[in-house]
């Protein structure tokens, strides 16, 4: 094979190439501030804008480096298509209510558009047409469900029998004036303008409690505190729980995105199918031309086959399709689902009306987030909005969210018994350089991996969120929970909640 169409041996967004990131300093002493933000994605960053604003004082508080959670292994569509939706909610929600999960997303559209004209943010921001198709006449029937849907709410769209590639497309569903932008370029100017007035960014903090109260306290994982009149939990999986129960009503699934430059032109417009395994296309300025990325294959965390594989039929299909003439980037995301599809957003309880949270974003979360960000904001400056109902965490809507709970926690009990009586499918001592696999130790179930320098390192799998035993993925080189989708390092460090304490290091005797 031909060293240009190899695929990257490690995982690498385009998004950081180029692009000059800020660093910021660990909390290392106590602050009182207005509002405490736990998380630096689209979501905690556009808050902290919007609230500054306002006037208030801001601290963002992030257990990583800012960009390399899900903002920064995004796919990066600004859309209010998403996916087959709007059918599921009428028949779930009501008209009224699918009505107005389009109008904020398309008002937030319409919000990051409006920010960038206003600012002149030079991001790559452009107003394309999403598509979805499907190759089936079961999913034929899908899209024409979905586009009575569309009738129904007066969305802009229409309908076409294909689409500008061969992907054996025989129905297709359009929605207009949707657009693609590149995030980090988006969100640096509004970290600039947070700083200047006077708001705190925390790089490498982790905050795993809330003292609550009239002004709650942040609590971070080295014993510093910030003291705030709100707290507003933006993090991918919330931070502080608060007897919610996140983690029985989302659940965690991963989906891969390789950027190619392909032979074919590229025609433009956003591309998704209905069918399984999914497929999705986009382009994004590269280097005088453009770079194609190519999504999907999507599965629950710690479930499936070996990962790599999923790599390989996208790297296949786009072959297929486009041609490729070079492969430089290649990535994986972790996205929640609710039990309902619809995020959760607002304040975290009744009782605890200076607590927020926004999660569950689905794969959509440019435009979920900023929902999130004005939801939000709102709401701490005591403002209606009107999607406050919809979106609010505390709602349970009994169908489909009785079933989907049901599901979701029966497989967890499936794999919290099988991971412990599961064998080990090979011995430390026969473990190639940058493999990783389950393995005995003392007996006992651990994880192993030998480093490209041929160090192990040995980890006791078992999840220190509620005991799950952890799968290899050999894609990212990580251990993930396939019952909540916890995810760590090799080395057993928390990449992804919502576990908040790392895996047990382990050594040989």
């Amino acid at each position: 094979m031909n060293d240009q169409h190899r695929m990257p041996q490690y995982p690498e967004p385009y998004w950081r190439d180029g692009v000059n990131l800020p660093s910021f300093d660990s909390l290392n002493g106590d602050q009182n501030v207005d509002v405490a933000i736990i998380g630096a994605g689209i979501s905690g960053i556009t808050t902290a804008y919007l609230l500054s604003k306002e006037g208030l004082k801001v601290a963002i508080v992030d257990a990583g480096k800012i960009f390399n959670g899900t903002t920064g292994h995004t796919t990066a569509k600004i859309t209010a298509q998403h996916d087959l939706i709007y059918d599921e909610l009428i028949q779930h929600v009501g008209v009224e209510k699918a009505k107005q999960y389009y109008y904020s997303n398309t008002e937030a559209i319409q919000f990051i558009q409006q920010t960038v004209n206003e600012k002149g943010i030079d991001c790559d921001f452009s107003t394309e047409d999403a598509f979805l198709y499907g190759t089936t006449q079961a999913s034929k029937t899908k899209l024409e469900k979905e586009w009575n849907a569309y009738q129904k709410l007066g969305i802009k769209g229409e309908t076409k029998s294909s689409i500008p590639f061969q992907a054996g497309a025989v129905s297709a569903l359009v929605m207009k004036d949707q657009a693609q932008f590149h995030p980090i370029k988006y969100l640096l100017p509004m970290i600039e303008e947070i700083t200047a007035a006077g708001g705190l960014i925390f790089e490498n903090t982790t905050a795993i409690d809330v003292q609550t109260g009239a002004k709650p306290i942040v609590i971070t994982r080295d014993g510093f505190r910030v003291t705030c009149n709100f707290v507003v939990s933006c993090s991918h999986f919330p931070f502080y729980d608060r007897l919610s129960f996140y983690f029985t009503r989302m659940h965690a699934e991963r989906s891969y995105v390789i950027g190619v430059e392909t032979d074919q032109q590229y025609p433009g417009g956003m591309y998704l199918s209905v069918d399984n395994p999914t497929r999705s296309l986009r382009s994004t300025p590269y280097r005088g031309g453009k770079l194609i990325l190519i999504g999907g294959e999507s599965h629950k965390t710690g479930q499936g086959i070996n990962t790599m594989r999923h790599y390989e039929a996208l790297q296949e299909w786009g072959g297929n399709v486009l041609g490729i003439k070079s492969f430089p980037y290649r990535w994986s995301t972790q996205d929640l689902v609710t039990l309902d599809k619809i995020p959760y957003i607002g304040e975290i309880s009744s009782k605890e009306e200076n607590i927020f949270v926004a999660t569950g974003y689905k794969k959509w979360g440019m435009t979920s987030s900023t929902v999130a960000a004005r939801l939000i904001s709102d709401q701490i400056m005591r403002r209606q909005n009107a999607y406050k109902d919809l979106y609010t965490p505390s709602r349970f809507i009994a169908d489909p969210s009785v079933k989907n709970f049901l599901i979701q926690n029966a497989d967890v009990a499936s794999h919290l018994i099988s991971g412990k009586i599961e064998m080990a499918p090979k011995k430390v001592e026969e473990l190639e350089t940058d493999e990783g696999s389950v393995v005995k130790v003392s007996g006992k179930r651990a994880g192993a991996y030998k480093d490209l320098s041929g160090k192990l390192h040995i980890v006791d799998t078992t999840c220190s969120h509620l005991g799950c035993e952890c799968e290899w993925n050999s894609g990212d080189r990580t251990w993930d929970c396939p019952c909540h989708g916890s995810r760590y390092t090799f080395d057993g460090d928390v990449i992804e909640g919502p576990a908040e304490r790392p895996l047990k290091k382990l050594n040989l005797d």
